[in-house]
């Protein structure tokens, strides 16, 4: 079992972060990277997946070959931004179900509100695997993994590319039972809710908008 929370420090992963870092990085590059890196941090993520074996035919002879056990596994976009990390992940595993759930964060109150929800079914046999970019206060990836587990998720993973120690605690608090894998815990979060040093607005930096 995955420990509750993994930082990712293989140098490719730091170096496609620094570059998402920087404020100049374009539009086009940032999108880029943030697929490249979602895929190795997909390979983490799934490092402890149940296997089975195939009985197969080389072109040299018979064997019992490793596959995937079980049910194809479910990546749900926490959108909008966890769809740059939902592109990624999906040319690495291509036979996954996916599912998307839709919160946006009350400026005011920081709390999640929810617009959108559609999801695979039967979740209770899958791997679901959250995707949301930054982990910054934790309310709205704490109330995704709640609809998750309302819809019968029981093996449930959450992917981002950063983290607050702020939402990582609440994550925590919220869903123990949840891993989360992650290329980087920044110092803190600001008075609005970033992410600090942090990189920014990840939605906005992928889709270009303001």
């Amino acid at each position: 079992m995955l420990e509750h929370l993994t930082v990712v420090k293989h140098p490719l992963v730091q170096h496609k972060l620094t570059l998402m870092r920087e404020k100049d990085t374009s539009t086009n590059s940032f999108r880029r990277l943030l697929r490249e890196i979602s895929q190795l941090l997909a390979y983490e993520i799934t490092r402890e997946m149940e296997m089975t074996t195939k009985h197969i035919e080389t072109p040299l002879c018979p064997m019992d070959a490793p596959v995937i056990d079980g049910k194809k596994l479910a990546l749900i976009s926490i959108l909008r931004a966890g769809n740059g990390l939902l592109d990624g992940v999906l040319e690495l595993i291509p036979a996954a179900r996916v599912g998307f759930v839709g919160l946006y964060r009350d400026p005011e109150t920081l709390q999640p509100v929810q617009y959108y929800y559609k999801v695979p079914s039967e979740l209770e046999n899958r791997l679901v695997i959250a995707l949301d970019p930054m982990l910054a206060t934790g309310n709205s990836s704490a109330a995704a993994v709640d609809l998750l587990k309302k819809s019968g998720a029981r093996n449930i993973r959450f992917m981002c590319l950063l983290a607050a120690p702020e939402g990582v605690a609440r994550m925590k608090e919220a869903h123990p039972d949840v891993p989360i894998v992650t290329a980087a815990v920044d110092d803190c979060l600001n008075d609005h809710g970033y992410i600090v040093p942090g990189l920014g607005d990840a939605g906005d930096r992928m889709f270009g908008t303001k």
